[in-house]
């Protein structure tokens, strides 16, 4: 069957040639296919400017992105092509020194378009590598993914492949997804260790894919300002900050969350790291839990989900932050740090940085920026897709 042609408007293939990986529908002029049709959602697509040159192979959508490329090469995507691909990616984190690490075990393989796999997340915990496929263009190719991964690791580094795509894929598709092993020699080891820290691992039913491995360096980055601290970790979901906290010797370490699932990860992972007694939580919402605070804090840790999903929640979401921040600013003492987040990929740098100054504005504290934070280099932003680039933090000083 002949690959269905994208054909581009004049003048509209110069974002592929700068190697930006998304077609949008309204660069479309027209579509060759036989039979006439729309391709499928997934299918491969050949793309072509308006003098019929190639441009690139990538996955069809009928959404707003019609094409996610995968390949600027006209080659085949056969076994080679995915060996290749995860053999890349693979080498990355090598250089990184995550995949022989007696420190970590945990780490981001596949980045989407950061390691030019558009739909594409892999992450590897302690020998299970866990897939979420957020295209069906890349389901279609989960068989062939599983044999690059086997062909990438050696046998003793890969123990079980986890499919966890489809909650991302039914918000998508009418058809049905289920969750499964893809391969699996014996039973998965379920607690991974990232700089030192110990934490309980739970793919099938936690979050994402099991953990939120982009605090990796930011975590590390808090052991810094936490000895002999009293920390507030709000949204702490399985308290990775907190586990880092009282790693680093802080005297006091409260962990907020409004859901107990998420309470009870944090108290399974402090038990787990040996420390009880400087430890609480609390099932919270964490602007109420601000409001009715009496601790002195010297360090606050703010995470939330992502308050804005879409470009029309972005003023809703620039609010947020800014009452949030504007909270936790009036509260911390005098000399006090906080680590302030956002993972909405709506929200840019320079927003969130000039929301978080309107917070402190609004409370009337002086604020110094001691660090700018943002995801680990296993989380790679392609410099040619700047949209890759999703978590933004700010460590400031609270006067």
């Amino acid at each position: 069957m002949e690959t269905p042609t994208i054909v581009l408007s004049k003048d509209k293939e110069k974002s592929i040639e700068r190697k930006h990986p998304w077609v949008f529908s309204g660069a479309i002029h027209k579509i060759i296919n036989e039979p006439p049709q729309l391709p499928k959602n997934g299918e491969l697509v050949r793309v072509v400017n308006s003098k019929n040159q190639f441009l690139a192979l990538g996955h069809f959508s009928d959404g707003t992105i019609a094409v996610r490329v995968i390949s600027f090469n006209d080659e085949a995507i056969d076994q080679t092509f995915w060996n290749n691909k995860i053999k890349a990616a693979y080498q990355v984190r090598e250089s990184l020194n995550l995949t022989q690490n007696k420190h970590t075990n945990m780490y981001r393989l596949v980045h989407a378009e950061g390691d030019g796999l558009p739909g594409l997340i892999i992450d590897y915990y302690n020998g299970t590598a866990v897939i979420q496929c957020h295209s069906i263009g890349m389901y279609n190719y989960r068989n062939e993914i599983v044999e690059a991964l086997k062909n990438t690791y050696p046998k003793k580094d890969l123990i079980a492949i986890y499919d966890k795509s489809a909650e991302s894929l039914a918000k998508q598709n009418q058809d049905s997804f289920s969750n499964e092993y893809l391969y699996k020699t014996k039973e998965p080891n379920l607690i991974g260790l990232e700089n030192d820290c110990k934490f309980n691992l739970d793919w099938i039913n936690g979050q994402k894919t099991g953990f939120f491995l982009d605090q990796r360096e930011n975590r590390k980055l808090l052991a810094d300002f936490s000895n002999n601290k009293k920390i507030l970790n709000t949204f702490c979901y399985s308290g990775g900050f907190s586990v880092y906290a009282l790693k680093a010797g802080a005297s006091l370490v409260h962990s907020v969350d409004s859901s107990q699932k998420a309470i009870d990860l944090v108290n399974e992972n402090v038990k787990l790291n040996g420390f009880n007694e400087n430890h609480q939580s609390f099932t919270s919402d964490t602007l109420t839990f601000l409001k009715q605070n009496q601790e002195d804090y010297d360090v606050i840790i703010l995470d939330p989900p992502a308050y804005a999903k879409s470009q029309k929640a972005k003023h809703n979401a620039i609010q947020g932050y800014k009452r949030l921040n504007a909270m936790a600013l009036q509260q911390i003492k005098s000399g006090g740090i906080l680590f302030t987040f956002s993972c909405s990929q709506a929200i840019n740098r320079k927003m969130f940085y000039d929301t978080i100054m309107a917070a402190a504005i609004e409370v009337g504290r002086n604020v110094k920026v001691l660090h700018h934070l943002s995801q680990p280099a296993d989380h790679p932003v392609n410099i040619f897709h700047p949209e890759g680039e999703y978590l933004k933090g700010l460590v400031l000083f609270v006067e």
